[in-house]
């Protein structure tokens, strides 16, 4: 197979006739030479808006492929060997229980996935619901500000990813495909097919909750086993080793494989496992608030034009250093998206966003959130925790149970608005006006405004006076990291911290590779014939 790189298409043409006379010309073929053409990879270029391109790289089979190769000098032209993820070894001490799973987010999902597929019967532990009545109780939630602190956005089947924009985008490197066999997985579950090659790729949030439920079902005809309503409460270890743990307070369960993806937010999970001496130390991690725009405004910043007839919302990404040298940036943005109330527990409010899979909506929103690290919460393994829950009960208090709301000019004159100008607020969750600043410290104050100010340089407008901010969104990353060695394993022999919930992955696909990567490393000791 032969890859060709930086193959450039104007998005106004007939792009599969382009493809096909770039081709042909670049490797000086004929079309009845072509036996296959694939897109592995699809971004765009605005850099001439509004005239804007496309940029694929493709994958041809072509006749006589070996001559074709040797006669052509072009560098974007090579050798293209498609490899894909593979266990290395099935390991052969005994396992005389099954795996059990801590968290059904994409971690614990994909570790499930991977046990299940080579016969290892997991039981995956669900402190939430299951799918549909999670999406009640959170609905139920957004109109009524009624919480359940079991099953919300943050606790259910899918974890927070479920109720998110259900962006799929990494930076990490992947030399062994392991992100390629999670867009796999997930395509074979219904994600759409173009996840596979597109730059920014997302699934959305109404999409994404039955992709999860078809994901759970493959694992359950696998073999898997899943209990909801279920949540880890104690561990008993014997010599260094585990060897049952408790659910909900009551019930025991021997076990000798424990893998913990429990997500950023169960936090008495992790005052649990340090009670039990679990090795983990507090992590830096982010906060700060939500900012909403005119989805147009966004869409001319990035186009050159209100609307493409041709591509979805657009989006940005946005960073910058502060003179205090605090680093500011933009996270999970939603374009066509929804700011949502994603608390769970009592009194203290958190918040996130997510977009449909249409991106429907008229607003474009993002976090804009500051580093925060020991120097602003202190040195103990769970300040962090301790941390974020002081700015929620502050964004509970300000916004008197609601999502306190602001605009970006009283942010910045530290005073409570008092009506909506041309933006206007599109949020799932009840909201009031509030004096944002009353939440934060000022150095976060500062560089907030340092950093909106900075972005306006970069999207004109992005610092408009009507701009909406929202507040607080805490839980950008765990806060704590649960330590573990090469083999994946805790300073607990048996238990494996996994995800982004252990401080080890940021977001929906790199929490599923490390769910993936922690399945292979137990594969690889253990022998599913002793089950």
């Amino acid at each position: 197979m032969i890859r060709i790189k930086q193959i450039k298409v104007s998005i106004e043409k007939n792009i599969e006739q382009e493809i096909l006379k770039k081709i042909m010309k670049k490797l000086h073929v004929q079309k009845r030479d072509i036996l296959n053409i694939k897109i592995n990879k699809q971004s765009l270029d605005a850099r001439e808006k509004p005239n804007l391109f496309y940029v694929f790289e493709i994958l041809v089979e072509i006749k006589q492929e070996k001559i074709v190769l040797k006669n052509n000098k072009d560098k974007n032209i090579s050798f293209y060997q498609e490899e894909t993820f593979q266990i290395k070894k099935i390991g052969t001490q005994e396992m005389k229980y099954r795996p059990i799973i801590v968290g059904s987010g994409p971690a614990g999902l994909f570790c499930a996935y991977l046990l299940s597929f080579y016969g290892y019967k997991p039981l995956i532990l669900e402190r939430g619901e299951d799918m549909d009545q999670r999406i009640k109780d959170v609905e139920k939630f957004w109109k009524e500000n009624l919480l359940n602190q079991k099953s919300n956005i943050q606790f259910g089947l899918g974890g927070a990813g479920a109720f998110s924009d259900g962006k799929l985008n990494t930076l990490v490197k992947d030399k062994r495909n392991i992100g390629k066999t999670v867009f796999e997985i997930f395509v074979e579950c219904g994600a759409p097919k173009e996840i596979m090659y597109i730059n920014k790729p997302h699934i959305g949030t109404d999409l994404l909750r039955q992709v999860i439920k078809n994901l759970k079902n493959k694992i359950e005809r696998q073999g898997g086993e899943f209990r909801f309503n279920t949540c880890l409460s104690d561990l008993v270890v014997e010599e260094n080793k585990i060897k049952k743990i408790q659910v909900n307070h009551k019930e025991w369960i021997d076990c000798q494989t424990l893998i913990l993806a429990i997500g950023h937010s169960a936090r008495d999970t992790f005052e649990m496992l340090l009670k039990k001496h679990v090795a983990m130390k507090a992590k830096p991690f982010a906060v700060g608030i939500r900012i909403q725009h005119p989805q147009k405004m966004i869409n001319r910043a990035q186009y050159g034009m209100d609307k493409h007839p041709k591509l979805g919302p657009a989006d940005y990404k946005l960073t910058y250093k502060t003179k205090d040298d605090r680093g500011v940036y933009t996270f999970c943005m939603c374009p066509g998206g929804y700011v949502i109330n994603a608390s769970s527990e009592k009194n203290r409010l958190a918040i996130n966003g997510m977009s449909n899979h249409e991106r429907e909506s008229e607003n474009a929103n993002s976090a804009v959130i500051v580093t925060v690290d020991e120097k602003d919460f202190g040195s103990g393994v769970l300040d962090g925790i301790h941390f974020q829950r002081k700015l929620e009960e502050k964004a509970f208090h300000v916004g008197k149970g609601n999502i306190p709301i602001q605009l970006y000019r009283d942010f910045k004159k530290n005073q409570k608005s008092c009506s909506f100008e041309k933006v206007k607020p599109i949020i799932k969750g009840n909201y009031a006006f509030g004096n944002i600043n009353e939440i934060f410290p000022q150095p976060i104050i500062k560089a907030l405004i340092e950093g909106i100010d900075y972005f306006d340089t970069k999207i004109k407008g992005f610092a408009r006076e009507d701009a909406i901010l929202s507040a607080v969104e805490s839980r950008t990353s765990s806060p704590i990291r649960i330590l573990r060695d090469e083999k994946l394993m805790s300073n607990i022999e048996g238990i494996y911290p996994c995800g982004e919930g252990s401080g080890y992955a940021g977001g929906i696909t790199t929490s599923a590779m490390d769910g993936i990567k922690t399945a292979e490393q137990i594969i690889s000791q253990y022998n599913k014939d002793t089950i």
